[in-house]
């Protein structure tokens, strides 16, 4: 029987999701972040749950020839736990991406591996490279004060000199060495309009330190205009790059009518409204803050309605209804969830794309697409989160022939 702190030689097998890979010891299943499949190691056991543990490889005793020097010296057992992957090359990380997508639409999206073979899964990976990408970044403050990045599943905070994936205008800021007495946390932006806005959060009320309380960013042919503490992409190029996608897997045509569900600010429905002339677009959103941004940034375009109101609220309640040609779903890491799929599917649209951020989630949600004869017809996977774990996707699903 393992003990939590225990150390332990174990080999690792295949990649899970959640940063981990998974291991055996005596029977018992471990999952080990700090590692690359087939590597021998020293792991620490950290957590002890019924079934299986969760343990840091501390010591490396045969590397993978994929295994790298983090670029932070921060990314390791014990220390920041933003980054999940820094110790693998990054032509590796795609692949370690796309081995968790198969293994979520295979095991929970009930996809056989010859129908994920059709899909041709690759994730790609963005301009800029691996480091210096994150446009917004949170940093947690500690009972002194001082600001940090939070370890793995934990509340604690470790204070570091910069974090290496932030955007270098946002490295530059004097966050780190600036003591935060009245702070639980700062928020940092660095927009694609080139603003650089610091926030202070005390008990979700949010102050304004340095920089313009509204952030200017460029995408979809756009400019934009919000909140510095709202929602947007935090890579630099992941709005233009899923615009692009979702744009070209739905071929929108004149006149089409089409929802923007989960639209935040509009990205989507402002690329729609430029494709389907005077047809209806459709945007819901549910936050105060997305609503009041979505009916800002498309004043201009009278053929986009805004409805203010949960998705799962529009739909049964008819605040929105058919028929409609093109839906976009962007959920949140959650996802769409089986009742708003089968409400969206009852509208009868000729193609859904949906925007996903948690492969889990999305295959789920692919389960209820095929349980009523629709197909996934293409998938998309795109490395918005180089370093990390994390992986979007953009799929198009079709309904049946």
């Amino acid at each position: 029987m393992l003990e939590e702190a225990e150390r332990v030689e174990l080999t690792v097998d295949a990649i899970a999701p959640g940063g981990h890979c998974v291991a055996r010891v005596d029977g018992q299943v471990v999952f080990v972040r700090h590692a690359l499949p087939g590597e021998r190691v020293v792991a620490e056991i950290t957590e002890l749950h019924r079934g299986f543990a969760r343990a840091d490889a501390v010591e490396v005793l045969d590397a993978s020839p994929d295994r790298v020097v983090p670029p932070c010296p921060y990314a390791k057992p014990g220390a920041c736990g933003g980054c999940d992957l820094q110790h693998v090359a990054p032509a590796a990380q795609l692949a370690w991406k796309v081995a968790v997508v198969r293994e979520q639409l295979t095991r929970l999206g009930g996809l056989t591996d010859a129908e994920v073979d059709a899909l041709g899964v690759a994730v790609e990976a963005l301009p800029g490279g691996p480091l210096g990408w994150r446009s917004r970044v949170r940093y947690a403050v500690d009972a002194a004060g001082r600001a940090g990045l939070l370890k793995h599943r934990s509340h604690e905070v470790v204070p570091i000199d910069r974090c290496r994936i932030a955007h270098p205008a946002i490295q530059e800021l004097p966050v780190l060495g600036t003591p935060w007495p009245e702070a639980d946390a700062v928020e940092t932006v660095a927009s694609t309009g080139g603003d650089v806005s610091v926030t202070a959060v005390r008990e979700g009320v949010t102050t304004p330190v340095s920089g313009p309380e509204t952030v200017r960013e460029r995408a979809a042919g756009r400019d934009w205009t919000l909140p510095a503490s709202g929602f947007w992409q935090v890579h630099p190029a992941a709005a233009d790059t899923l615009v692009g996608a979702v744009l070209q897997l739905l071929d929108p045509k004149p006149g089409e009518r089409a929802w923007d569900l989960y639209g935040g600010a509009g990205l989507f429905a402002a690329a729609l409204a430029g494709r389907v002339g005077d047809a209806r677009v459709t945007l819901v959103e549910s936050s105060a803050d997305g609503v009041a941004a979505a009916r800002q940034n498309l004043a201009d375009l009278p053929r986009v309605e805004v409805v203010a109101a949960r998705v799962e609220t529009a739909l049964a309640r008819r605040r929105i209804t058919g028929p409609v040609e093109l839906v976009v779903l962007d959920p949140p890491r959650s996802g769409a969830g089986a009742q708003v799929v089968r409400d969206v599917l009852a509208a009868g649209p000729r193609a859904v794309a949906y925007v996903a951020c948690d492969p889990a989630a999305f295959a789920r949600d692919v389960r209820t697409f095929t349980d009523a004869g629709w197909r996934l017809a293409a998938l998309r996977g795109y490395d918005l989160f180089p370093m990390t774990q994390h992986v979007e996707l953009v799929g198009l699903f079709l309904p049946p022939a």
